[in-house]
C-alpha cells in the first residue's frame, strides 16, 4: 500500500463529503470503524489486496482511551505506506447552523445538553489527531465543490477523469459496469492459430499476428478517435469515472491487444486504469 489518508475532524465539517470526494478519485474509503481496529484492517488489506490508496474516516464515535492512543496507531499504520491526516473544521456558528439545518443529532449529544458543549468536548477529543494533521482545512464557507478543489489542491492531484479500460470476451457476457462497449469479433482471430492460442494480447506474437491486418489498425484509429473526441467533454461535464470495454469471443487475445493500444495512446492525457476481466480463463 502507498499512500494512506486519515479523514477526520469535527462533525459537520464535511467528513463524508471528503470520504466521497477521495472515493471518485480512486481511494478505497472505509469509514466509522473503531479507531483500534484500523491497524489490523489495513494489515488485512495490504495482504490480500494491490490498493495503492486507502482513506479512513475516523471521528468522535470511537472511546476516549482509542482517541488517545492515537499516536500508538498511527505509528503502526506508517509500517504499510505513507500517512497522512486530513483535519476538517469549521467555525462553531456554522456547525450549529449545519445541525440545526439537518436536524441531526450530533454523535455526542446524549452525553450533553447544549450543542455548543458537544462541539466543544469533541474538540479535546480530537487533539491527539489534530495536532498530528498535515492537512487543515476550514469549511465554514466552502460549499461541497470548493472542498473538493481544496483537497484536490492540497494532496497534489487533478481532477482528472479517470478512464476504465477493460477487456472482456463475450461468451461470459457483457460487463454491465461499461459506459461504452466496443465489439471487436471480426478481426482476424489469433486463437485458431495453434502457436499463438497460449499467448495472450499482451504477448509480441499475438500483437505482431494482429498488426499485420489493416483492418486492425483501422478498428484501433476508430476507437481512439472516438475516446479522443469525447473523453473531454465527458471531463467537462463532472463525471470522474469512464468504462469502455473491448470484446472479442474469449477476451485473451483481440480485446486484451486493442486495450493495451489504446492505454499506451491514452495514458499521457488521461487516467488509465486497466482491467482484463477474463484474466482467470487465459490457457
Amino acid at each position: 500500500m502507498k499512500r494512506i489518508l486519515i479523514v477526520t475532524g469535527q462533525s459537520g465539517s464535511g467528513k463524508s463529503s471528503a470520504l466521497q470526494v477521495l472515493e471518485d478519485l480512486g481511494y478505497y474509503c472505509i469509514d466509522n470503524l473503531p479507531l483500534a481496529l484500523l491497524p489490523e484492517i489495513v494489515a488485512k488489506l495490504d495482504l490480500e489486496n494491490n490498493l495503492e490508496q486507502l482513506a479512513l474516516g475516523v471521528d468522535v464515535r470511537s472511546t476516549r482511551a482509542n482517541l488517545q492512543e492515537f499516536d500508538q496507531v498511527f505509528e503502526q499504520l506508517q509500517g504499510h505506506g505513507s500517512v497522512d491526516i486530513i483535519y476538517l473544521t469549521a467555525q462553531d456558528q456554522e456547525l450549529i447552523t449545519r445541525f440545526s439545518a439537518s436536524r441531526r443529532p450530533h454523535p455526542l449529544a446524549s452525553r450533553f445538553k447544549s450543542l455548543h458543549q458537544c462541539i466543544q468536548e469533541e474538540k479535546v477529543l480530537l487533539m491527539p489527531i489534530q495536532l498530528r494533521s498535515t492537512v487543515h482545512i476550514d469549511t465554514t464557507d466552502k460549499s461541497v465543490h470548493d472542498l473538493k478543489h481544496t483537497l484536490l489542491s492540497k494532496l497534489g492531484q487533478t481532477d482528472k477523469l479517470i478512464v476504465i479500460l477493460q477487456s472482456f470476451g463475450y461468451k461470459y457476457g457483457i460487463p454491465l459496469d461499461a459506459d461504452y462497449v466496443f465489439d471487436i469479433r471480426h478481426l482476424p482471430n489469433p486463437h485458431w492459430d495453434l502457436s499463438l492460442r497460449k499467448y495472450s494480447g499482451l504477448d509480441e506474437p499475438v500483437q505482431q499476428f494482429l498488426e499485420q491486418h489493416e483492418q486492425t489498425n483501422e478498428m484501433f484509429q476508430d476507437i481512439y478517435q472516438f475516446l479522443n473526441k469525447w473523453l473531454p467533454a465527458f471531463a467537462e461535464g463532472h463525471r470522474h469515472y469512464m468504462t469502455i470495454s473491448i470484446g472479442c469471443t474469449g477476451g485473451q487475445h483481440r480485446s486484451v491487444y486493442m486495450v493495451d493500444r489504446l492505454k499506451k495512446a491514452l495514458e499521457a492525457q488521461w487516467s488509465i486504469q486497466v482491467l482484463h476481466r477474463e484474466m482467470k480463463h487465459w490457457s
